[in-house]
């Protein structure tokens, strides 16, 4: 028998953002199957050219934000990721969106995802 779950998508804060920037979930909620796979996207702003560093965070109720990965745009590239996340998650970005890849989805996965931005330094 299948066992399926929800992932709610939220919008973290923005981190270090200048203002006039914006973060925004492009679907609240997505459901999976576990073993399956899902793709949770964020779109976003920024008036800053020189590069952004787009975050994945996941929660667990009464819990703090978890780090998931971190992946450069806007002409800078890096990807950086939690022990955890290494074989599981994945991200791609452009310069106006990213999204976070979860693949052989497991019951422990339902939470809220949480994307951010941060301008580059």
């Amino acid at each position: 028998m299948e066992t399926r779950f929800i992932l709610s998508l939220w919008v973290f804060s923005q981190l270090g953002a200048v203002l006039g920037d914006s973060v925004r979930s492009n679907e609240p909620e997505v459901s999976g199957s576990e073993e399956g796979s899902v793709t949770l996207s964020c779109s976003y702003e920024t008036s800053y050219t020189a590069g952004v560093s787009l975050y994945w965070y996941r929660q667990y109720p009464n819990r703090a934000p978890q780090y998931i990965l971190r992946r450069g745009a806007k002409g800078i590239t890096f990807s950086d990721a939690a022990d955890f996340a290494q074989k599981r998650f994945s991200s791609q970005a452009t310069d106006s969106s990213t999204v976070l890849n979860i693949t052989t989805l497991e019951l422990a996965d339902t939470a809220v995802y949480l994307c951010a931005l941060q301008s580059a330094q």
